[in-house]
């Protein structure tokens, strides 16, 4: 009898463990979002003057600083969800879709970083009207540094999460993970007539094909195609994997328009961007947030190396470094409470 309810404590112990784990792995997207918007965030769209449509989220007007965020390649202003609800205590939030992402206009004529800061600065002008502080994450981190540089009326500071300064000018962008699994692989894709989705040329070709091993990863990804047939529209999310896993597969599947990681192959994202020189034009106090930097070999598994980093910091006339220790390039994501802190002490 005795060993009988041993085996029921361990067998109820291990089903409320599972049952946590599926329930975690079920939830994580829907309930960073659920807070999000009963911390009063809205979805809005303005059109401006060229007629140009920006999709954007809203946090409560609440009288304080306003801060603009710029999310980063292949995602939407709704990823920074997890980080929005406390941020929104602190400022008037505003968080944009990017062009060519989520319900922003798909226009190639403005995929370069100059015409969307452009852009961007109308939307403070004419929405915001004041100034404001600025953060962006990888893509949008470059985008904030040229509104930085370029816009200085408008701009009290910027934070600037992971950006890949000078690991994407033309010497260096080839030894880097993003270029070989990124931009170069939907290249090797347009140029196969194999396989007809390129999510699933994608996956047969994936960096993290080998870290799990072939058995594995055709089981993920068999039934991530078999997620995005059914669910087209929304990011492929299996709910046996952690969010970790899943990251990976959301972000091949948000909405994005494939032309504008073209621009990064073909160099045109970078019109007129001076990288050293935009740094060094900036003025007003800039914070730079690292990841952890990861190398397989020669290939630069990060969005740029700790002496690029140095660099950065050194440009900056008035610039501070913070190494946030997480292996992921998204660290609004991966370590919301150290952002969070980041985004606040900084203003």
């Amino acid at each position: 009898m005795k060993e009988m309810i041993i085996i029921g404590i361990v067998l109820l112990f291990i089903a409320l463990v599972v049952g946590s784990y599926l329930y975690t792995n079920m939830t994580y997207m829907k309930k960073p979002l659920k807070k999000m918007y009963n911390a009063g965030f809205t979805e809005k769209q303005i059109k401006l003057k060229d007629g140009t449509v920006l999709n954007y989220g809203e946090g409560p007007s609440n009288g304080k600083t306003a801060l603009l965020l710029i999310h980063g390649q292949g995602m939407t202003w709704e990823d920074y969800s997890k980080v929005l609800p406390e941020l929104s205590k602190h400022y008037h939030v505003y968080a944009v879709d990017c062009h060519g992402h989520g319900e922003s206009d798909w226009n190639p004529k403005k995929y370069t970083a100059k015409a969307m800061a452009k852009d961007f600065a109308e939307f403070i002008e004419i929405e915001i009207g004041k100034k404001i502080v600025l953060s962006g994450h990888s893509s949008g981190g470059m985008i904030a540094a040229w509104m930085a540089a370029y816009y200085p009326e408008l701009i009290l500071g910027t934070v600037i999460e992971d950006s890949p300064f000078f690991s994407t000018e033309l010497d260096r962008r080839e030894d880097t993970y993003v270029w070989v699994y990124g931009f170069q692989m939907y290249q090797d894709f347009k140029n196969q007539h194999e396989v007809k989705e390129y999510f699933t040329y994608s996956l047969k070709n994936s960096y993290w094909k080998k870290m799990f091993g072939d058995f594995l990863w055709k089981r993920f990804s068999k039934d991530a195609i078999s997620y995005h047939e059914k669910h087209p529209n929304e990011p492929v999310h299996l709910f046996y994997l952690p969010p970790q896993i899943n990251r990976m597969f959301e972000a091949e599947t948000y909405a994005y328009d494939r032309k504008f990681g073209e621009t990064f192959y073909d160099h045109s994202w970078f019109e007129d961007y001076n990288q050293e020189e935009v740094l060094s034009k900036i003025k007003s106090p800039t914070v730079f947030l690292k990841a952890n930097t990861t190398y397989d070999g020669n290939l630069l598994v990060a969005a740029l190396s700790d002496e690029d980093a140095d660099r950065v910091v050194d440009l900056l006339e008035r610039g501070i470094r913070t190494d946030i220790d997480t292996p992921g390039h998204d660290i609004h994501y991966d370590k919301p409470k150290e952002f969070t802190e980041a985004l606040i002490s900084f203003w």
